[in-house]
């Protein structure tokens, strides 16, 4: 099965259980600080990525950092661990965003860029992107130092990518496909 499909069937089942227990912005909270942990720390994100480490430690593990989550992210966890999906837990995370985004008649736009967004370039990117749909949208902005410099833009289904590590490897690839 492919790995995004898995995501948004446990995101799914994840807000079917919050919204029974009316507990979706306290699960919302839990996945964007597991969000915020997994893309901002490497080693956690190298230890969940090693067959070395078994999953009852990482299950430990994620646990602790979470210790004070809603008992469904808690269970969820326990559910990924279980069925040995552990990998999918950003994944998860960010579709459930998404999907209880959704289901408040919003919508969430994942913005990730070389340095932190500036408050004027992100009402600026929210003035854009506004024209796209009908829905509030919010900026969830992502630091990531690989991409260089520009920006990669994601909202629901949709990407745009316009960052200059993107840009270096289609120039490196028209290049040596020129040779």
């Amino acid at each position: 099965m492919n790995e995004s499909r898995a995501a948004i069937r446990y995101a799914k089942a994840i807000l079917d259980l919050a919204v029974d227990n009316k507990a979706t912005d306290a699960v919302e909270k839990d996945m964007r600080s597991v969000l915020h942990t997994l893309r901002d720390s490497k080693e956690l994100h190298q230890m969940m990525a090693s067959p070395v480490v078994n999953s009852e430690a990482k299950k430990s593990v994620l646990l602790e950092i979470f210790k004070g989550s809603n008992a469904i992210t808690t269970g969820l966890i326990d559910i990924l661990v279980s069925n040995k999906r552990i990998g999918l837990l950003n994944d998860v995370a960010e579709k459930y965003i998404i999907l209880n985004e959704q289901l408040k008649g919003e919508g969430v736009a994942f913005v990730t860029t070389a340095v932190p967004l500036s408050a004027d370039l992100e009402k600026k990117i929210l003035g854009k992107i506004s024209g796209l749909t009908p829905n509030k949208v919010v900026v969830q902005n992502f630091v990531d130092e690989s991409i260089i410099g520009g920006f990669v833009l994601r909202m629901g289904d949709m990407q745009f990518d316009s960052s200059i590590a993107t840009k270096l490897s289609n120039l490196k690839r028209e290049f040596t496909n020129s040779l």
